[in-house]
């Protein structure tokens, strides 16, 4: 096999264009038979096969930085610079699902939030200049998906203003984010991909009228002076252009040596050039091929032949509040859905399907969705803006000053809430209950199971003068925890018995760590620690029965799938301080650092997020204060 043959990019410069042809061949078969084993960014990389390496046969990686937005259609590149072990490609030692600085030098980018690789690419561009490095390139390959970002535009007009700082874009043009792009710039790249280019037509214009007597060159040289206006209507490409980029397509984006020739063009010229390339997402295989809603955008494990999963899961998170949204559509019309290029994952594909006139898809810019989203409320509507958690973080100034200083009624459900483990670092959900603590007005709900997603979503969209937020984690819901009791909002989930005069512990369960709560409550208790379990449901602002609650306790724990700092734990102490209440609190979540890829259960295990080892810690923290209660007062435990 060629591929086995590739150690890095410079051992592509000895093939054929035939030997390349049956490179990309086996590529794509290894691509197939290597995700389907572990799941992963399928259809994107089967996409981007000719295009990831004639890039590499034009750029000297990692001299030059050849740069991926996203990420997720790297694994080309990955198998191209002497990485094959696909084993345990997202799993716990194994490959990242992205780029990875760790793993090599040709890594660049690792964040996998989109839109953002041509803000890097100023940057470097500006770096080589700046140390004169003119022997240095950046390419840069952005999905027509991630050009729906306002960031990529912010980009691309200081990049445009240095007309004379090499600096290659390749826009990756598969017509697809997840699903269809949409938009004015797709309706703009589709134009460009159905119209004879302006290159063809003066070529053949050229040589029609060099072979005219006396007015023929003169004639070219008058069309030639007035190629603007005729690239506008032959090609109207116009737009990136009007921005002082020279524009080179659309390139075949798998042709070789199309491609080839235009990179190598674009690398020889003194300015900014873009180059769009035509791709087809899932090319090669056809059960993605024939997938419409995202071409296999991301699998889990499929039969390679099929394309079907091996296993069926049961109900998800993300699939009870599809269904729920889909009633509540029907019972108000003043509901709407957002989402951020993210209609499937999210769950609002069947409220669309339902409602047509009542979802808008932004594109992927979550910050317009939001203040977007603060227009519909001030208009009468009530919209729902389903996105995952992490990537609400590009939004929180809209948040603040946009939704929450105008009092307008936006219901966020934040998807992927929590450790999501598989995508790494930027997809872990773990900072939306800290940034969204400080704004003022706003209600967060965290469901502990399916039942509690249902009705907090129905009180979320009662609420019209503040915005609310719905948060629930990745994969499988679990099953329902009852409540026994109630003590203001919120639920009691476990309580002593009535001889306990004063329990040991109250331990606040937030959202989807209700079982393991209860868990937790079982070890204590084979210890001889009475426990109070209760269930917030609404985590912020901070119930006001909570406080008179846990000074009836000897020690307050907390457990959340959040950041540490400024997280739930971190509102409860505080809530404690403000009232008075002088016990003993122990704030358990995650710690305040990047987490490398792995299942969610070995996360978990190594942050020490499980039930045994918070019942060990809790069990040492009550003997502790045992040791010492009659003689000193209780000192607050961190």
């Amino acid at each position: 096999m060629l591929l086995t043959r590739i150690k890095g990019p410079r051992d592509l410069d000895r093939l054929s264009q035939e030997e390349l042809d049956q490179l990309a061949a086996e590529i794509r078969s290894f691509l197939v038979d290597a995700v389907s084993k572990t799941g992963g960014h399928l259809g994107p990389n089967l996409g981007v096969v000719e295009l990831t390496i004639a890039l590499h046969r034009v750029f000297e990686s990692p001299k030059d930085k050849v740069l991926f937005d996203t990420g997720h259609q790297a694994y080309v590149h990955k198998l191209l610079t002497g990485r094959q072990d696909f084993g345990n490609l997202r799993s716990k030692g194994g490959l990242s699902g992205y780029p990875s600085r760790a793993e090599s030098d040709h890594d660049v980018i690792e964040n996998s939030h989109a839109s953002t690789v041509l803000g890097w690419a100023d940057g470097l561009a500006k770096a080589n200049e700046v140390l004169g490095r003119e022997d240095h390139h950046v390419a840069a390959v952005i999905g027509d998906g991630a050009l729906t970002g306002g960031m990529a535009w912010e980009a691309l007009n200081n990049i445009a203003a240095a007309k004379d700082r090499p600096l290659v874009i390749v826009v990756n043009d598969n017509e697809r984010s997840y699903g269809p792009t949409i938009g004015g710039l797709a309706n703009h790249l589709a134009t460009l991909r159905t119209t004879d280019g302006y290159e063809r037509f003066l070529a053949r214009g050229k040589e029609i009228l060099e072979r005219t007597p006396v007015v023929g060159k003169p004639l070219f040289e008058t069309l030639h002076g007035a190629k603007k206006g005729l690239k506008d209507f032959i090609a109207p490409q116009g737009m990136f252009e009007d921005l002082g980029l020279k524009y080179i397509g659309p390139i075949d984006g798998h042709d070789i040596e199309a491609l080839e020739s235009a990179l190598q063009r674009a690398k020889r010229f003194s300015g900014p050039v873009i180059v769009h390339c035509l791709t087809q997402k899932g090319r090669g295989y056809t059960p993605a091929l024939e997938h419409e809603a995202d071409r296999f955008h991301a699998v889990g494990v499929i039969h390679p032949d099929t394309g079907l999963p091996v296993s069926t899961d049961a109900a998800s998170w993300t699939s009870v509040f599809a269904d729920e949204m889909v009633k509540l559509g029907k019972e108000r019309k003043d509901i709407v859905g957002i989402t951020a290029a993210m209609l499937q994952p999210v769950g609002l594909k069947r409220f669309a399907d339902a409602f047509p006139d009542r979802i808008y898809d932004v594109g992927i810019a979550e910050q317009h969705g939001a203040t977007s989203a603060a227009g519909l409320a001030t208009g009468g509507a009530h919209p729902v803006f389903a996105v995952y958690a992490t990537f609400l973080n590009r939004a929180f100034d809209q948040v603040l000053m946009d939704v929450a200083l105008h009092k307008c009624g936006v219901t966020f459900v934040l998807d992927r809430a929590g450790i999501t483990g598989t995508d790494g670092a930027s997809h872990n959900g773990m900072w939306d209950m800290s940034i969204l603590q400080v704004v003022p007005g706003l209600r967060l709900a965290a469901p502990r199971d399916a039942e509690q997603l249902r009705a907090q979503l129905r009180e979320a969209v009662e609420v019209k003068d503040a915005p609310t937020v719905v948060r629930f984690s990745k994969g499988v819901v679990g099953p329902a925890v009852p409540a026994v009791g109630k003590i203001g909002g919120m639920d009691v989930l476990r309580a002593p018995g009535a001889e306990v005069t004063r329990p040991d512990v109250l331990l606040v369960s937030v959202g989807a760590l209700a079982p393991m709560c209860l868990e937790i409550a079982d070890l204590l208790d084979k210890q001889g620690i009475s426990t109070t379990v209760v269930d917030p449901r609404w985590v912020k602002p901070v119930d006001e029965a909570l406080a008179p609650l846990a000074d009836r306790h000897r020690v307050v724990v907390t457990v959340e799938d959040n950041g540490r700092t400024g997280g739930v734990g971190a509102a409860v102490s505080q809530a404690l301080r403000d009232a008075g209440v002088d016990v003993p609190l122990r704030d358990f979540g995650i710690p305040q650092r990047f987490l490398d890829h792995a299942l969610r259960k070995e996360i978990m295990a190594e942050i020490g997020l499980t039930a045994p080892d918070i019942a060990r810690q809790v069990t040492g923290l009550v003997a502790k204060l045992d040791g010492r209660y009659d003689s000193e007062p209780a000192a607050a435990v961190d």
